[in-house]
């Protein structure tokens, strides 16, 4: 972060390309475009970007208190998935002489273009502004030196061909990017896709994302990329299998039919509460086995050729995904932080609607789990190669 040094004379500077100050507390569309904006880093500075809350047009400040409640409300721009791919950012408080400032630190993204509500801000100089379609595209072709994930690197021996279009601007585009956009835009289909990170125009093939999501067959290309089913009668694996399925093909659709699966396979049964009354009540919470493999499904190792395991014995779930954790991720400090080895799979689950927020799918399971009478899951952390979750059944 800034040491008050630097802080004092960011103040003192006028407005820059670096720096945006507001004395409001409350506009959370501005500070979000202000965000996406610095993590875009139209000009490449290659530094951070920084938002000063309660400091006015002249960098003096305007007798703001900084309540947790604010560090708190910032903190959660995060997290809400309105920022897409996943800002880098640090919060902090200020009390110089003057008065106090809480000042946003962001650091510029490694896989631009970013998002605030499917729109692209940059910062030229002083002024903030929606990106046009040569400003997009700069920052898409700047992404390929600078991305790392497997996800948005170019899926090597494939082709626009192999990309079910129709799928991607029917199904993922509308909600992906703001209507007005969408109106404006005649770009070609592979700028199009290159705009979300699915197609690498450097090597001019899709990226492993937009195969995974969109792929005509993208066993063909990563043939791990399945999830393997299977239903036990037994607390083992050697009881009798009831029911055996792979679930495969595009995201989009597989995601899909998972999800009725889900529903189908967890039984409920009516369960008296009084002399008169009856409740259905049922052996998993369904939103509680989507979650987490849902989690299997963003936070997996696609380089693997193992499959996300899905088995349900007679006694509980477990789902195994291939990839332990990743990145500042550890056992010491799961679940409380988080980090993505497929940021752009990420976004795009967000988009689709599996996932409200960020960062927080761990504590929303194992509360529904304790509402519905299960014990608390159970992880397998420190595997190298895999990452697992059991979850035990409510006696009916």
């Amino acid at each position: 972060m800034l040491s008050v040094s630097e802080l004092q004379r960011l103040l003192k500077d006028v407005e820059t390309d670096r720096v945006e100050r507001t004395t409001s507390v409350n506009n959370t569309d501005k500070f979000c475009q202000a965000i996406c904006a610095f993590s875009n880093d139209f000009p490449n500075h290659n530094i951070p970007g920084y938002l000063i809350i309660g400091a006015d047009d002249q960098g003096r400040p305007s007798g703001l208190t900084v309540t947790d409640e604010l560090l708190t409300n910032l903190a959660a721009i995060r997290s809400s998935g309105n920022i897409l791919p996943l800002p880098a950012l640090t919060i902090q408080k200020y009390s110089l002489p003057e008065g106090e400032l809480a000042v946003v630190e962001v650091f510029p993204s490694d896989i631009p273009p970013v998002r605030y509500r499917g729109r692209v801000y940059i910062r030229t100089g002083p002024s903030k502004s929606i990106a046009s379609e040569t400003e997009e595209r700069i920052l898409s072709e700047r992404r390929t030196a600078q991305s790392h994930t497997f996800d948005v690197l170019p899926c090597e021996g494939s082709a626009l061909e192999n990309i079910n279009l129709e799928l991607f601007k029917l199904s993922y585009l509308p909600q992906a990017i703001d209507d007005e956009t969408l109106e404006e835009n005649h770009r070609e289909s592979r700028l199009q896709l290159s705009s979300l990170r699915f197609y690498s125009l450097k090597k001019n093939c899709p990226t492993n994302a937009g195969i995974l999501l969109f792929g005509n067959n993208p066993l063909f290309f990563l043939p791990g990329a399945y999830i393997q089913f299977l239903r036990v009668a037994g607390e083992d694996l050697a009881g009798d299998v009831v029911d055996e399925q792979q679930f495969s093909g595009d995201l989009v659709n597989m995601l899909r039919t998972l999800d009725q699966f889900i529903g189908v396979q967890i039984r409920k049964e009516p369960q008296a509460v009084s002399a008169l009354k009856e409740e259905v009540v049922a052996e998993y919470p369904l939103l509680a086995i989507r979650e987490f493999l849902m989690n299997a499904v963003m936070h997996r190792d696609y380089r693997s050729n193992a499959p996300i395991r899905f088995y349900m014995f007679s006694d509980r779930i477990e789902i195994q995904n291939p990839g332990g954790l990743y990145g500042s991720a550890r056992p010491e400090n799961f679940p409380n932080q988080n980090d993505y080895r497929n940021p752009v799979m990420a976004e795009a689950l967000k988009v689709l609607g599996y996932v409200n927020k960020f960062s927080r799918g761990i504590y929303r399971s194992q509360k529904l789990l304790q509402e519905n009478g299960n014990p608390a899951a159970e992880f397998t952390l420190d595997q190298p190669a895999y990452l697992a979750v059991k979850i035990k059944k409510r006696p009916l």
